[in-house]
């Protein structure tokens, strides 16, 4: 073939086609170099610190419990291509407040002492679209999994949590043993439940001024529930599951953590002490006093009006 037979026009896109290409893995393979690995983000750190830690307290038994954090896109970002979504799981309500939101999150059936041994099968990062009746799964779930049974309540409570205070970013569902004895011993109303708790430890009514809500047993699980728990915690960072658990929320898991912590410790030493006559306390004056030092204002109607 003769030199002026070739059509250089062809050849020359051929080639600028040929080069686009390369130029293009090249920058895919580029961004994924720059991405960070996912397993070393602050994040996921904690989550499986958090989850680990909730296993060792005996408050998450085989599969029980689920906990989620909400992740600004910023935080996900460097660890994830945003666009690379790997399943889409129908969530089975609206939460359209939650459109665009990403959570970490742990997975249905899964086991909390798992966690720290294979996060990317235990735990799941979706974000959630469609008015809320979507997620999409970015990262995890890597056995073909997919997010806690009690989704509903843990989006539904975020979506509360958030009308009240902007920075909650944590749901933490779990089963501590004495909370959990306690609704069986104890009436379930919230008032009288919230201060049995302040009444054990000097720190529950600095820990949570806003008290205690209590639901009766309902069926886990389901939109129902998760609806209740929600109205619950517009009131309180805290609802306990009669015969069941308690769900927490706060601004990191720390905060979620410890504020469980507390009023489980204070359930102890009431089923500790309920069976014996009591010939000491902390007076309504006690607390009023530490409301005073530590600048909080008690769930209205709570404590008995100050002695002048």
């Amino acid at each position: 073939m003769a030199l002026k037979d070739i059509d250089l026009s062809e050849l020359k896109t051929a080639a600028l086609d040929a080069a686009a290409k390369v130029g293009e893995a090249t920058r895919d393979t580029v961004e994924k170099l720059k991405r960070r690995d996912i397993l070393t983000a602050p994040f996921m750190v904690e989550m499986i610190r958090t989850a680990t830690n909730m296993y060792g307290h005996g408050w998450d038994e085989r599969n029980g419990g689920n906990i989620s954090l909400m992740l600004s896109e910023d935080e996900v970002a460097p660890y994830l291509d945003l666009s690379a979504v790997l399943r889409e799981l129908p969530t089975g309500f609206d939460a359209p407040a939650l459109d665009g939101k990403y959570f970490l999150v742990t997975g249905t059936g899964k086991y909390f002492k798992n966690v720290q041994y294979a996060p990317e099968v235990n735990l799941g990062l979706i974000r959630v679209t469609d008015s809320g009746r979507t997620a999409q799964l970015l990262w995890g779930y890597t056995d073909g999994g997919k997010f806690t049974s009690e989704l509903p309540a843990h989006l539904m409570s975020h979506a509360a949590r958030l009308t009240v205070d902007p920075e909650n970013r944590v749901v933490m569902h779990c089963h501590p043993g004495n909370l959990l004895a306690m609704t069986y011993v104890h009436t379930l109303d919230e008032k009288a439940f919230t201060r049995t708790l302040w009444q054990m430890c000097t720190e529950c009514i600095v820990v949570f001024p806003e008290g205690v809500n209590v639901l009766p047993w309902m069926l886990c699980g389901t939109n129902a529930i998760g609806e209740a728990t929600a109205e619950k915690m517009r009131t309180a960072r805290l609802t306990v599951w009669a015969q069941h658990g308690i769900y927490g929320a706060g601004r990191d898991l720390d905060e979620t953590f410890g504020l469980i912590e507390t009023a489980e410790k204070a359930a102890e030493i009431y089923m500790k002490i309920a069976h014996l006559p009591l010939v000491n306390t902390i007076t309504d004056e006690d607390m009023w006093q530490l409301c005073d030092r530590f600048s909080l204002t008690p769930r209205a109607g709570y404590l008995a009006p100050r002695e002048n």
